[in-house]
């Protein structure tokens, strides 16, 4: 090697060069390369010492603190002790004597890499390590260095990374464990410290008590009125040093609380003292001197004030979210709460709303973050907890968070406050169904704060009292829920208002109705504001102010109508009668205007600003269709009460609510509206089932428009739906009525007629012996197809789960059209998007109207199926078409899975060639491929094969079964059997984790059902080749989220022969295992203790698992040649 200095020299020069804008990307690999290549030299930490020493480069002192670094955690164990003294006592003496000149980025390396030494070493060989850091904590001068030195040894040795021994890692944390104490005495001293010191020489004189600042609230949320003292302290003015001494020691102890318990090493004397400074958060006096003062410097001071406050809350949140809490640990806690509504009523004490709310938004961003944090800590973890304590006075803490939730200055801390508030009503409804008898007295104590909760959350969501808010909220831009910003704003307020109706249903009622109401008069009033004008209807309001109220008002009606139909469910069920009255005023409010809409055609009105009042109209009338959509339970429940009484009343409604609907049904309305009509229509046909619908004028003229060839189809997915409500106001049983009493032969007709209807074109391709079919464009014929087989394989799915009757006459009206498809499926095999809507059809006939079909029939079906996808048919989908042929191929294996699931012997003689097309055909296609499509389902269709077909290779005779454990089940098709088990055993050699998990679940399912692992065949010739697999994907790390499952599938094989996992299994894996040397593998073997219980025998398999990588690492880094001992 050159001299050290010649080294430098170069080593500078090539730094520079490195990082210029000139240099070529080839080039600078090379010098990486010159750089690896020297760092791995023995003895290259010399040189770096030097470096580190005598050069003022930032790239030169990074990269030999690298070097130092790579050396420490990678080839420590085959340094000479002689070197490691060395580097030990150079290293921490070049950290004191550059400390305060190096950029504190080196400075923070170089303490990781003493760190990564204490790691390694401490105590043994580096037996002051942790002293160092203790003295240079109290040593005035290092004050911030120690600190710094502190909480990288939290950082590094409390959770360390993979590279060190279970033992170890064991043996840091109970070394740190031991230092806690002292650790916590020292920053508690720090911090006191620097808060006495400033607080003497604070100018400012104590402020006197007025009534806002020590009012009865503050008496009762601190017991001792010293505590309240202590707190109104004006905040000392603290100089740049004694702040950043402060923000270290906070640092630390929000990293060590983080790991270490709770425990009386946390005293009363550090909680106050973190409170305190917590203060400093919401200390605006500070701000604004800093900025009254104009000096750069004091402003930085007054944000950097603000981050203490930041850090303070942070220490808080950790010792919050904590839910393990010693008995004895439980006042601190009670005392942290009190300290903690001290600091919220100073955020949010004053009466006048304008001057709260500019006071958070002078606060800082972070720090209204973090008590927000602190609040849904204290709701979701502690509340129960604190509850209880008579001094602690929970409904003050409400009308405090009230205030703090109605003055949040962003969108997002508003979400976040009403998260709380959910929370703390999800609490309320569980604490009342857990104590029904105190149900009055519970809702006695909280019915204020929850009105007026209630009360401000709908102001919220109104133009009328928060236009400047809403108006900044986005409509437009979907997030990763497909929801606006405006739409989760109203829906997360909306949940607020159920969850307040559900525990007090009369309050919100009353409170929610007039509102609406005042909104509806506005709506209903607009007709006499409409001329008729040469090109139709025009709303004569013009006035600039006019619209913008009308725009305004519109927009509260479709929140207030959402939040109607949001409460429809608090109305049915066991409060059905009892809430009667209020339930059928809402809905015939709801029938009205819905009538009142459809009737003068607003959503086809011409108005003076069409772009925003044209949607406000459309919008209000397709919401007010959602709205009596949500109250179809009810309606349905009002129809069985209706039917004992016959009464009058529900047959207005129905009918009225049809006329509101049909004339909407049209290619002339917006999608938006149709279909809204559209589902309240399905909604009408499927929930309520009134007997009388099919009769009604109104949706006879429906059935006539839809089964008319020459009337205009609707949008797709219009007509699928309204497709579907005619279907099943034929085909679904009337409720309340005896089987004789429901018209099925007329129905059955009328069914038939529909369906032959909707599929006349698409009967009309099947090819015709006697007359050859016209050539039609293959387009058309696709849509023809596509149009048809939608509608169809929506009426099935909506059908499968209805009684016998229904599916039978469904099936009837469908066969011929069944027929068709089969007939043209071979046609189309070679275009994978026909084939793909087909099976899809076939898919929803076999899971829903097997049994309608029939056995011939269906064999049929699967046998043509079998036929059409030969070897070649499948590598042409799978590999050739993309997305859409594998769906193909997908849908095919789903048809299968239905077939292998049926019980009895109807399709058993299916099974072996099912199983060949799998494990001959589709398997051998896909094995290799990394994608993971088909892959899932193949998988699924083999475990059901397996889960209901186990006799199929497992015969039990009853003798068998008698005599347990003498006989063996016989054994059958073994083959195939030992195909699907090696297949499940390279699928978890692949990348996949998601085909991972599935499979991993299946072979556990199959063992918890079918006991698979204590089969013969699998005990004796797979049982430990699949524990060696899913141990080797431990060691290897590859599926790491799905450790724990691993882990328990590893027990749960290795249970079924203990004696054969310890005596056998265990030492051939470690001899197997490379990388590691005699020694060591003995050391594995005697750490993996015999325990055959789960929670010790994972934990022995995961500290192999650790301690084998490990050894691995350490042999890796070994120079060449070393002699192991």
């Amino acid at each position: 090697m050159a001299s050290e200095e010649a080294s430098l020299r170069a080593l500078e020069s090539l730094m520079t060069e490195f990082f210029h804008d000139c240099t070529t990307n080839e080039r600078k690999r090379e010098i990486e390369e010159l750089l690896n290549n020297f760092a791995q030299q023995i003895g290259a930490w010399r040189f770096c010492l030097y470096f580190l020493s005598s050069t003022r480069n930032d790239y030169v002192m990074m990269y030999s603190l690298t070097v130092f670094e790579n050396l420490i955690n990678k080839m420590w164990l085959g340094v000479p002790s002689q070197d490691k003294m060395e580097i030990r006592s150079c290293l921490p003496k070049l950290l004191l004597a550059h400390h305060k000149t190096l950029p504190y980025f080196i400075r923070n390396k170089l303490c990781k890499v003493i760190v990564d030494i204490g790691r390694q070493d401490w105590p043994m060989f580096y037996h002051d390590f942790f002293t160092n850091i203790l003295q240079l904590i109290q040593s005035p001068v290092t004050t911030p260095l120690g600190l710094i030195m502190l909480k990288t040894t939290s950082e590094e040795l409390a959770c360390p990374r993979e590279d060190l021994s279970v033992a170890r890692k064991e043996e840091l944390r109970k070394l740190l464990l031991d230092q806690v104490q002292t650790v916590l005495g020292l920053l508690t001293g720090i911090l006191e410290t620097v808060w006495d010191k400033h607080s003497v020489t604070a100018a400012t004189p104590p402020p006197s008590p007025t009534s806002g600042e020590s009012g009865d609230l503050l008496s009762n949320l601190l017991q001792s009125p010293s505590s309240a003292k202590l707190l109104n302290q004006p905040i000392p003015i603290l100089d740049a040093e004694s702040e950043y001494i402060c923000s270290l020691a906070l640092e630390c102890l929000a990293h060590l609380f983080s790991w270490i318990p709770l425990s009386a090493s946390i005293t009363p004397s550090l909680l106050t003292t973190i409170f305190h400074f917590a203060r400093f958060g919401c200390d605006i006096r500070a701000r604004k001197m800093a900025s009254v003062n104009g000096s750069s410097q004091n402003c930085v001071l007054g944000q950097e004030r603000g981050r203490l406050g930041v850090l303070a809350m942070s220490c808080i949140n950790e010792l919050m979210s904590k839910n393990c809490v010693p008995m004895e640990f439980e006042e601190y806690l009670l005392r942290m709460f009190q300290q903690t509504f001290y600091l919220l009523q100073k955020i949010t004490k004053d009466n006048n709303a304008h001057t709260v709310k500019s006071r958070l938004e002078e606060l800082d961003e972070s720090y209204i973050e973090k008590f927000t944090d602190f609040l849904r800590l204290f709701v979701s973890v502690h509340l129960r907890r604190i509850e209880s304590y008579s001094q602690f006075p929970v409904v003050e803490f409400l009308t405090l968070l009230f205030k703090y939730t109605f003055h949040q200055p962003t969108h997002e801390g508003y979400f976040s406050c009403l998260d709380i508030w959910t929370l703390f009503l999800d609490y309320l409804t569980s604490k009342i169904k857990s104590r029904l008898g105190d149900k009055e007295a519970v809702l006695n104590r909280y019915e204020d704060a929850l009105v007026l909760l209630l009360t401000e959350v709908l102001n919220r969501i109104q133009f009328r009292y928060n236009q400047a808010q809403l108006e900044e909220l986005d409509d437009e831009t979907l997030d990763d829920d497909q929801q606006t910003e405006w739409q989760r704003y109203l829906r997360q307020s909306l949940e607020v208002v159920a969850k307040v109706m559900e525990l007090l249903p009369t309050h919100a009622f009353s409170t929610l109705f007039p509102v609406l109401q005042d909104n509806l008069e506005v709506y209903l009033g607009l007709q006499q504001f409409i001329v008729t004008s040469g090109s139709g209807h025009r709303l004569n309001i013009t006035a600039e102010n006019d619209c913008r109220r009308l725009h305004c008002s519109l927009r509260d009606l479709s929140s207030l109508l959402q939040a109607a139909g949001r409460l429809a469910e608090y109305f049915i069920g066991d409060v059905f009668a009892s809430r009667f009255n209020d339930a059928l005023t809402v809905v015939e409010r709801l029938v009205k205007v819905t009538l009142y809409g459809s009737q003068i055609k607003l959503y086809n009105i011409e108005t003076a600003v069409p772009s925003v009042l044209k949607p406000d109209l459309i919008d209000v009338h397709a919401q007010s269709l959602a709205a009596l959509q949500a109250y179809s339970h009810w309606l349905a429940q009002y129809c069985s009460e209706a039917h004992r009484q016959n009464t009058q009343q529900f047959v207005t409604l129905i009918s009225t609510t049809m006329d509101a609907v049909t004339p909407l049904i049209s290619t002339k309305v917006q999608d938006k509206l149709l279909l809204s009509a559209c589902h309240l229509l399905v909604s009408l046909a499927t929930t309520v089932r009134p007997v009388f619908l099919i009769s009604i004028p109104a949706v006879q003229k429906l059935f006539n428009r839809i089964t008319d060839a020459s009337a205009q189809r609707l949008v797709d997915k219009a007509q699928v739906l309204v497709c579907r409500a005619l279907s099943n106001i034929l085909l679904l049983p009337w409720p309340n009525l005896p089987e004789n009493e429901q018209q099925w032969p007329v129905r059955s007709i009328n069914h038939a007629s529909l369906i032959s209807a909707l599929s006349r074109d698409y009967r009309n391709l099947k090819p015709n012996a006697v007359a050859p079919q016209r050539k039609m464009p293959l387009d058309d014929t696709k849509v023809i197809i596509h149009q048809t087989l939608s509608v169809l394989e929506d009426i099935v799915e909506n059908i499968s789960g209805e009684s016998t009757k229904s599916r039978q006459i469904c099936y009837q009206s469908l066969q011929e059209s069944v027929q068709v498809s089969l007939a043209l499926f071979p046609a189309f095999i070679h275009q994978s998007d026909v084939t793909d809507e087909m099976l899809s059809f076939f898919l929803t006939l076999f899971r829903g109207l097997r049994v309608q079909m029939g056995v011939p029939f269906t064999e049929q079906i699967i046998q043509t199926f079998l036929n059409m996808f030969t070897r070649e048919q499948l590598a042409e989908s799978i590999l050739h078409e993309g997305s859409t042929g594998c769906r193909v191929v997908e849908k095919f294996l789903k048809i299968l899975q239905v077939v292998v699931q049926e019980p009895g012997q109807v399709f058993k003689p299916f099974l072996p060639s099912i199983i060949s097309l799998c494990m001959e055909q589709v398997y051998p296609i896909i094995a290799e491929r990394p994608s993971p499509d088909v892959k899932a389902e193949l998988f699924e269709l083999l475990f059901r094969t397996l889960h209901h077909n186990w006799r199929y290779f497992f015969k039990s005779t009853v003798l068998a079964s008698v005599q347990r454990g003498i006989a063996e089940e016989q054994m059958e098709n073994e083959p195939q059997f030992s195909a699907i088990m090696q297949a499940f055993g390279q699928s978890f050699l692949q990348p996949d984790i998601h085909l991972f998990k599935q499979n991993l679940f299946y072979l556990e399912t199959l063992n918890t059902k079918q006991k698979l692992y204590h089969k013969k065949i699998f005990r004796t010739t797979m049982l430990f080749q699949f524990v060696n697999v899913l141990l080797q994907v431990l060691v290897h790390k590859s599926h790491d989220l799905l450790q724990e499952e691993i882990g328990i599938a590893i027990y749960n094989m290795a249970s079924v022969d203990f004696d054969g996992f310890f005596a056998a299994f265990l030492p051939e894996f470690l001899t197997s295992c490379d990388g590691v040397d005699a020694n060591q593998k003995n050391v594995l073997g005697r750490n993996f203790k015999m325990d055959r219980d789960l929670p010790s025998f994972t934990q022995n398999v995961h500290r192999l698992v650790n301690d084998l990588r490990y050894y691995r690492l350490c042999n890796d880094s070994l120079p060449p040649g070393t002699v192991k001992l």
